[in-house]
């Protein structure tokens, strides 16, 4: 399984700080002539990308850039960011208009991996299958036992997040997009007034809780379906009933046109699983000074063949080459 060993490195990103040092050979990233680039990066944000970021930089370490990067979630990265007291940001959640105008540097929004979030249940024997009216019908409380969704007599009871997350926005958000009275009652984003469920904080506990409950149905980052857990086929906008694994979310990603600010999504893609989302890197455009260069190298590493290549064994997904370029250019745009 690709998620079955990432879990030691999951644990320790919830507030975590992990600071390493990062690699920076020059040229092509305006270290210039073949001059080593060195300096100290400091980057806070959503703390989902965090274990990927965590082994990206390690990898960096012999180089000499080294990047404190703190795992606080997407609202507290986007706020640190906006006050100019780190380097960088992070954020699962690209910021708005309003948000972007408060930062006179300049903003780019640079999608560095990407994630899906499943509909993770407990109920052995079962093998879940939702139409997007039972995936909604759930989370509204209207359905409320398995019996209705093909398995066995056993009463649903829904585990969601009770702190503010970008996953809890990602999954709302999908449900506006298949479900009226979703999209008019409780609406997308990061924390709602839930009709039904238990409540839990993090991915870890919402997954520790759904672990524990027979019959316990609720959402997750994908890289979180173990143990007991298993994850729901979900039907995309093209009718087709879709499992998460790498293919399915590249799948999906791929179809999604992200825009010239390379911010857009698509709640409900026609192609692949259907519950995807980027994480983007926030990046000043001016005013970096003598860390444009150490900047441009961990991004242009992060955005690799090689550091790519390792997603899936980590719980996230490549991004299609077209991302990769895009993003790329946009690094391209970070000055002094």
């Amino acid at each position: 399984m690709r998620r079955s060993n990432i879990f030691k490195s999951l644990a320790a990103t919830a507030g975590i700080t992990a600071t390493v040092t990062l690699a920076g050979c020059g040229g092509g990233t305006g270290g210039g002539g073949g001059d080593q680039v060195t300096g100290k990066l400091n980057g806070a944000g959503a703390s989902f990308p965090a274990a990927i970021y965590q082994r990206w930089f390690q990898e960096l370490q012999p180089e000499g850039v080294a990047v404190n990067y703190q795992s606080v979630g997407s609202g507290a990265g986007v706020r640190q960011f906006t006050a100019g007291t780190v380097d960088f940001g992070a954020s699962d959640k690209p910021m708005k208009k309003d948000e972007i105008a408060k930062v006179s540097r300049g903003v780019l929004q640079i999608p560095m991996t990407a994630g899906a979030i499943a509909v993770a249940y407990n109920l052995d024997g079962c093998d879940l299958k939702l139409s997007q009216d039972q995936l909604a019908g759930i989370f509204l409380g209207k359905v409320k036992n398995f019996n209705e969704l093909g398995c066995a007599d056993q009463a649903i009871t829904v585990v969601r997040r009770s702190d503010g997350s970008g996953t809890t926005y990602n999954f709302t958000k999908h449900l506006s997009a298949i479900n009226e009275e979703w999209k008019t009652k409780i609406g997308a984003a990061k924390a709602v007034k839930w009709p039904t469920g238990v409540g839990s904080k993090g991915n870890e506990g919402v997954a520790a809780q759904l672990n524990q409950i027979k019959g316990g149905v609720g959402y997750v980052e994908a890289a979180y379906v173990k143990g007991k857990l298993q994850a729901a086929a979900v039907t995309n906008a093209s009718g087709e009933q879709v499992k998460p694994t790498n293919e399915t979310e590249s799948a999906a990603l791929d179809s999604i046109d992200i825009g010239p600010e390379l911010i857009g999504g698509n709640p409900n893609p026609p192609q692949g699983y259907p519950i995807v989302t980027f994480t983007w890197v926030l990046a000043y455009e001016t005013g970096n000074g003598g860390k444009t260069a150490a900047l441009k190298k961990a991004f242009e590493f992060m955005l690799s063949e090689k550091a790519q290549a390792q997603a899936p064994d980590l719980g996230y997904v490549t991004l299609p080459k077209g991302v990769v370029e895009k993003s790329l250019a946009a690094v391209e745009k970070i000055t002094e």
